[in-house]
């Protein structure tokens, strides 16, 4: 502590600018220094002059002869410490200051909650900003953000009673208390916590603010591969990290939803991997990344209203448990179109931010006035080719560059699941065969993530999917025995599927010379098993593809529903959806896709109707032999 230079005796000192400290109540005298001035308070009145409090545990005398006035128990006065004598008694003089600047001496050493690790068993101070309070069965436990990182504090009032009930969310505090070694991380004992004024509150406010910025900012990073399509994106892909970095270092936790599909499992696995890594850095909390992160997937081709209310469900109730605030939601391989518009104003109820991140065609005038980041190639005249996961990898290796070299086999998978003729995919491969992976072995791991992922339905899978895909597993060979198991499996169970389905799909020649193939998968495929309808359509279009080489339209229809897949023909199947929805009167139309890949949803009872109409549209389309099908069809419709 800087110290004044002290005066002889009691005296009117008119040096401006003195500081005058204030100290915490724990406070001792290892926290005070000779010839420093303190606040100070009446506790007793004797005939040889007065005795003063400066904190519960630093009391002294100042002695008449050191004293300018008359006091009484309970006045307050400036005093300077002159001795501390060899018994540990402190003998104090009055000053009076026409000027002086007053400074809160808070028990311990200021620390970085990053280096609280080398403090353990150490008094020790912290000022920051309140982004979590937690109320259990004992402490209440609030979680505090300095510029460096994020610490639980444990306040005991009494067992399950609130300790400092006027502090909230967001206050800046000051926090003083022991630091100890907690199921694995670090937490503060907490002494006192002090709201902080106006003034000292926006100062230690700013600094924060800096701080944030400073380290929301991403890494530094190349693309993995040079690619000018990719490159119009990259801007887009570090303000999201930048959105992601920040929403983790201000305490509030991240719902990831992407489809249920490889690409969308090769943008979601990396980012949670980053994302974790990135929070256990920045939180002295062991637990921190699984309550701060959640990866769910979404079956449907679009944000469903049973999905973002079943998520501002367990939101709602993780902020009145858990005292958390309320999510981000980031959407992957998924979010563009005008159909999750709908779960988004659900959200919009609550001020819940939305990042979309997605490769599917894009209704932007429908989607961005709901979210605050949008990712898609084709805001860049750009398409599909660009895959989620490839994306997503790069985002990822902007929150943490250390995974670079266990992501540069996923690109490859993304784009062969989604079926991409991007042209960096020969790179993307090259990359992929440096980590020992050719072509088929990177096929066999997006039909394991399809084979598993069925089965997992609505759970994410974690580590299985982890190592499944190889990110974040620590035995290869696991992985590879499991890619086999899974990837066998599957091919089986679609070789049962077409060995049903393959006599029952019909065809005829359209006006403009493409194949249209039929085939009802509600009738004539096996139900409620791998693989499912949007699935099977796939499968059995490829085989078509093969067998002709001509441009193929293949169709797979229930009562209620339409898969669509392409290859030599330009279709628009977002605008087929948006004509058939005026066009055909009381059918209930809804859906999307891509150009050449999309689902569609009527009433059962016009089925027949929608989908003549939608065939008359695609015996009018372009034929383009260079177009092929973007991606695999969504699971379920």
């Amino acid at each position: 502590m800087s110290s004044p230079t002290g005066t002889d005796d009691g005296a009117e000192v008119p040096d401006g600018g003195t500081t005058v400290y204030d100290l915490a109540a724990e406070c001792t005298t290892d926290d005070v220094q000779e010839g420093s001035r303190y606040h100070a308070t009446v506790n007793g009145v004797v005939d040889y002059g007065v005795f003063v409090d400066l904190s519960g545990e630093v009391s002294g005398l100042v002695h008449s002869s050191n004293l300018l006035g008359s006091y009484d128990v309970g006045d307050e006065l400036v005093v300077e410490l002159g001795e501390v004598r060899p018994d540990g008694d402190l003998s104090f003089q009055e000053v009076q200051l026409t000027d002086y600047e007053s400074q809160h001496v808070p028990h311990g050493t200021a620390a970085d909650v990053t280096d609280l690790g080398d403090e353990t068993g150490d008094t020790v101070v912290v000022e920051g900003q309140v982004v979590q309070i937690k109320q259990t069965g004992g402490p209440t436990v609030f979680q505090v953000r300095d510029g460096t990182g994020i610490v639980p504090c444990a306040a005991f009032e009494e067992a399950g009673v609130r300790a400092f009930p006027d502090v909230e969310m967001d206050d800046i505090v000051r926090i003083s208390g022991r630091a100890e070694e907690r199921d694995g991380g670090v937490q503060i004992e907490v002494d006192s916590l002090t709201v902080l004024d106006d003034a000292e509150a926006t100062a230690v406010e700013a600094d924060l603010d800096d701080a944030l910025a400073a380290a929301a900012e991403p890494a530094d990073v190349e693309p993995l591969v040079e690619w000018d399509a990719f490159e119009k994106l990259w801007d887009d892909l570090r303000a999201v990290a930048t959105e992601l970095r920040k929403t983790v270092l201000e305490g509030r936790p991240i719902r990831m939803r992407h489809h249920a599909d490889g690409d969308g499992l090769c943008a979601s696995v990396p980012l949670q991997v980053a994302l974790e890594r990135f929070i256990a850095d920045h939180y002295e909390d062991a637990d921190a990344p699984q309550h701060l992160l959640k990866r769910l997937p979404s079956k449907a081709p679009y944000y469903e209203m049973e999905d973002v209310t079943r998520d501002l469900n367990f939101a709602l109730e993780d902020r009145t448990r858990h005292g958390q605030k309320l999510p981000l939601l980031l959407m992957l391989d998924n979010g563009s179109t005008e159909e999750d518009t709908p779960a988004y104003r659900n959200l919009r109820h609550y001020d819940i931010p939305v990042v979309v991140v997605d490769h599917h065609h894009p209704d932007p005038e429908a989607v961005e006035p709901l979210i605050e980041q949008h990712v898609n190639p084709y805001l860049h005249d750009e398409d599909y080719r660009i895959t989620t996961g490839m994306l997503c990898v790069e985002l990822a290796r902007m929150i943490d560059p250390d995974l670079s070299e266990d992501l540069q086999h996923v690109p490859a998978v993304a784009g062969l699941s989604d079926r991409s003729e991007g042209e960096a995919m020969g790179d993307y491969l090259d990359l992929a065969a440096e980590k020992g992976y050719d072509e088929a072995d990177l096929r066999n791991i997006g039909e394991a993530l399809d084979y598993a992922t069925h089965w997992l339905r609505y759970s994410s899978g974690e580590q299985l999917i982890s190592d499944v895909l190889n990110v974040d597993c620590d035995d290869r060979e696991r992985h590879a025995e499991l890619v086999d198991f899974l990837a066998e499996k599957a091919e089986r169970d679609v070789q049962a599927q077409l060995d049903a389905a393959m006599s029952h799909v019909e065809h005829e020649r359209l006006d403009n010379g493409a194949h249209l193939y039929r085939i009802d998968v509600e009738n004539h495929a096996h139900r409620f098993t791998y693989p499912a309808p949007g699935k099977t359509t796939g499968e059995i279009h490829d085989q078509k593809v093969a067998e002709t080489g001509d441009p193929v339209i293949t169709i797979g229809y229930g009562p209620d529903f339409a898969v669509l897949r392409s290859d030599g023909v330009r279709l628009d199947i977002p605008r087929y959806v948006s004509e058939l929805t005026d066009e055909v009167d009381g059918g209930g139309v809804s859906g999307g896709g891509h150009l050449v890949v999309g689902s569609i949803k009527f009433v059962s009872g016009m089925r027949d109707t929608v989908i003549d109409a939608l065939v008359e549209k695609m015996a009018e389309a372009e034929i383009d032999e260079d177009l092929g099908s973007s991606t695999a069809l969504p699971e379920e419709v």
